[in-house]
């Protein structure tokens, strides 16, 4: 019973106000975020999606599509139109593994990689726009990503199917 009281004593400290939602600071500050990376990627002619893949193949060049989905945590249905674009805008080829017919290749082009020299600016404004130290905004960056590694464990418990239909 007392501890009944105790949450209902919680709920009075914190309100249902927007204001004290952890979500909605994530949300909104990737909607800045975001806002900031369409101006930095317009010269590129990139949407912030495929700038992920590029910087994905600017560190590792040759990796199957599901490897790249698994770092950007994206599924084949997203992940495939923005390979597409990609490839039309002649950034990356598309290839069937010699080794493994059932795998797809990403590779870069010379154009994509030529890319990168254009984009080695992009992180260093947005560190800029930050605000913090980079001390802070790397171990904001850490607290973030622990952060979501629990959200799915938690997700997990209670709606394994959710999760597995994802990976």
């Amino acid at each position: 019973m007392a501890n009944n009281a105790s949450n209902v004593e919680k709920s009075a400290v914190v309100p249902l106000a927007l204001s004290n939602f952890f979500c909605f600071a994530l949300y909104s500050a990737s909607l800045e975020m975001t806002k900031l990376y369409r101006g930095l990627l317009k010269d590129l002619g990139l949407t912030y999606p495929q700038y992920l893949v590029m910087v994905v193949l600017w560190e590792q060049n040759g990796l199957a599509v599901k490897e790249v989905g698994e770092l950007l945590h994206l599924d084949s249905g997203t992940l495939t139109p923005l390979l597409k674009r990609l490839e039309k805008m002649g950034l990356i080829k598309r290839e069937r593994n010699p080794e493994d017919e059932r795998k797809v290749l990403i590779t870069l082009t010379r154009a994509g990689d030529h890319l990168r020299k254009k984009a080695l600016g992009i992180p260093g404004e947005v560190s800029c726009s930050l605000g913090i130290s980079s001390k802070h905004a790397d171990a904001l960056q850490q607290a973030i990503l622990k952060a979501r590694d629990h959200i799915r464990a938690h997700r997990r418990s209670f709606d394994p199917e959710a999760i597995e239909s994802e990976e």
